[in-house]
């Protein structure tokens, strides 16, 4: 899982000169066609900026086919949106892109945790990471296991109301198990990313992390804020 931009991404970004940008998103507009932008390789700058270019592609197919004015004026709105959308878009994430590069001079998190062969009710993500002070120090690596003990009822998996085989039972388990892994994993990534940026102390992070379930016994969006309590 990604949780930084890709090289190219950035690479991609910082090719942009946000005032061409805007130009040519008003020529697109007059033209009402998007090809004058393909000189930008919007499409290279990840997915939050493909998919604002994506609407203001389709909000221009239906300003060109609007037959009425008072048609064309409705789509006209949508349009000066789009046209809004696209150009904070890549602002946005050229601002991240600047942010992460300098992050990075400092500590990383690794985006890549491989899921077990099998899952239990005892889900387990290990994060690593690294951090410096400065650029001249050498690397301290370390590493933080966040746990979560899933209770299948409260997880939404109640017993079928039909007869499954064994072997069907446990394909629909594995399933929902591996969702829920999916979503501690990306929790953990993002929590321990985010300690960091936010000046935490590395030191402090813990070695292990239980997962704190809301009061439906579900994970959610803080689940694996360690730094919110022991662990």
């Amino acid at each position: 899982m990604d949780i930084y931009m890709t090289t190219s991404e950035r690479i991609a970004l910082s090719a942009v000169d946000s005032r061409k940008l805007d130009e040519l998103i008003d020529k697109a507009v007059d033209e009402e066609r998007s090809g004058c932008l393909g000189t930008l390789n919007l499409r290279l700058c990840g997915p939050f900026v493909s998919g604002r270019l994506d609407t203001l592609e389709r909000t221009l197919s239906r300003y060109r086919e609007a037959k009425s004015s008072r048609k064309r004026e409705e789509v006209a709105y949508d349009l000066e949106r789009a046209k809004r959308d696209l150009s904070s878009a890549v602002r946005s994430m050229q601002q991240r892109a600047d942010e992460e590069m300098r992050d990075q001079l400092h500590f990383h998190v690794e985006g890549e945790i491989a899921p077990p062969y099998r899952f239990n009710h005892k889900l387990t993500a290990r994060v690593s990471y690294r951090w410096r002070k400065t650029v001249d120090d050498d690397w301290t690596h370390g590493n933080i296991t966040f746990v979560h003990n899933v209770d299948t009822l409260a997880h939404g998996f109640p017993p079928s109301k039909r007869k499954l085989s064994a072997r069907k039972q446990q394909e629909d388990l594995q399933k929902q198990l591996s969702d829920t892994w999916e979503h501690l994993m990306r929790g953990a990534l993002y929590s321990v990313r985010d300690y960091l940026k936010e000046g935490g102390d590395p030191i402090a992070i813990p070695g292990t992390s239980v997962a704190k379930v809301d009061a439906s016994g579900h994970l959610n969006n803080f689940s694996t804020r360690f730094w919110d309590r022991k662990a």
